[in-house]
C-alpha cells in the first residue's frame, strides 16, 4: 500500500438501476485494464457492481441486468402492494450465485496480491452510523445483499455480527469523505445521479421512520439524510487543498430512475456509461 496520505480510491454510489451508468464505466476501466487505485469503496447496487469490476467479470452486471433484475421474481409492485418484497433479493442472491456467481478467488487473490482494499458500506440499525465492511471470500456475498437491502422495499431484516443492518445508502450514500479519511488525495468518485442534482427529504421519510420506530437512531440518520448527501455533493465539488475529486456522473436526462424495467433505456446508459469511462481515462 502506498503511504496513508498518497492513496488513489474508486468510490461508487448506489441507487438501484441507476447505478447501470456506473456499470458501463467499470466495464470500459476493465477492459483497458486501467487499475491506478489502492482503495475502493462500494455502496449498495454500486458495491455490487464494483464487486464484479474486481472480479474481473466485465458483463457480468450488465448481464445480471437483463437476465435477472428485469424479471418479475426480483421487482413486482403487485407483491409488494400484497405485503411482500418490492425487491425480492433473496431470489436475486439464489440465482446468481447458482447461475452466475462471482469470481470470488480472483478477486480476493488479485487484492491480496497487490495490495490493495475492498469495503462495503451498509448502516447498522442500532446507531444509524455507517458500517464499512472489509470482505473477505466467505462474507462478500451476504454483505453486498446487507448493503443492498433498502428498508421497506425488501421486507426482511439482515445480520452483520449478529446486529441488524441495511441499505449502506441512508448512512454515506457517495464516501467520499471516508475515502479521504483513510489517506486518499485522488478519488475517482462514480455517480448514479447527475452533477447538480439537489437531494430533498424524501416523502417515505414519515413511512420509514414509523417503520423503524424500534430504532431511533436509524431514524434520526433517515430525517437528515438528504442534508448529509448534499454535505457530501458540496465535499465533492470543494474538495480540500491537496485533494482531486474527478466526479463522473450520468446526464439529467438519462431517464432511468431506482427501479426502471426498460431494457433499452438501460442499455443505452450502460453504452453511454462505456463512452465516457473510455473518454474519462484518455483524460486521466
Amino acid at each position: 500500500m502506498k503511504n496513508k496520505n498518497r492513496k488513489t480510491a474508486l468510490v461508487v454510489e448506489g441507487g438501484g438501476m441507476r447505478g447501470i451508468f456506473a456499470a458501463g464505466i467499470l466495464h470500459a476501466f476493465g477492459r483497458e485494464n486501467f487499475d491506478p487505485f489502492d482503495l475502493y469503496i462500494g455502496v449498495s447496487a454500486g458495491a455490487c457492481h464494483l464487486a464484479s469490476h474486481l472480479a474481473g467479470q466485465n458483463d457480468r452486471n450488465f448481464d445480471i441486468t437483463v437476465r435477472y433484475a428485469l424479471s418479475s421474481e426480483f421487482i413486482n409492485i403487485r407483491r409488494f402492494l400484497g405485503g411482500g418484497h418490492l425487491m425480492n433479493l433473496d431470489w436475486m442472491w439464489e440465482q446468481t450465485i447458482a447461475n452466475y456467481r462471482l469470481n470470488l478467488k480472483y478477486l480476493f487473490d488479485n487484492l491480496r496480491v497487490k495490495n490493495k482494499e475492498y469495503f462495503v458500506v451498509a448502516t447498522s440499525m442500532k446507531t444509524g452510523e455507517a458500517l464499512y465492511l472489509k470482505p473477505d471470500e466467505s462474507t462478500l456475498e451476504d454483505h453486498l445483499k446487507i448493503s443492498s437491502s433498502l428498508p421497506v422495499f425488501y421486507r426482511n431484516i439482515l445480520k452483520v455480527n449478529g446486529e441488524p443492518a441495511t441499505d449502506g445508502g441512508i448512512a454515506d450514500a457517495i464516501p467520499v469523505r471516508r475515502a479521504h479519511q483513510m489517506g486518499a488525495n485522488k478519488i475517482i468518485v462514480l455517480r448514479s445521479r447527475p452533477t447538480d442534482y439537489v437531494k430533498k427529504q424524501s416523502p417515505l421519510t414519515f413511512i420509514l421512520s414509523f417503520y423503524f420506530r424500534k430504532y431511533p437512531r436509524l431514524v434520526e440518520k433517515i430525517k437528515t439524510r438528504a442534508q448529509n448527501y448534499m454535505e457530501t455533493v458540496n465535499f465533492i465539488h470543494n474538495s480540500p487543498d491537496g485533494v482531486r475529486i474527478a466526479e463522473l456522473a450520468p446526464p439529467g436526462n438519462s431517464g432511468v430512475g431506482r427501479i426502471t424495467q426498460n431494457e433499452a433505456v438501460l442499455r443505452a446508459n450502460y453504452e453511454a456509461g462505456i463512452e465516457y469511462g473510455y473518454k474519462f481515462m484518455k483524460q486521466w
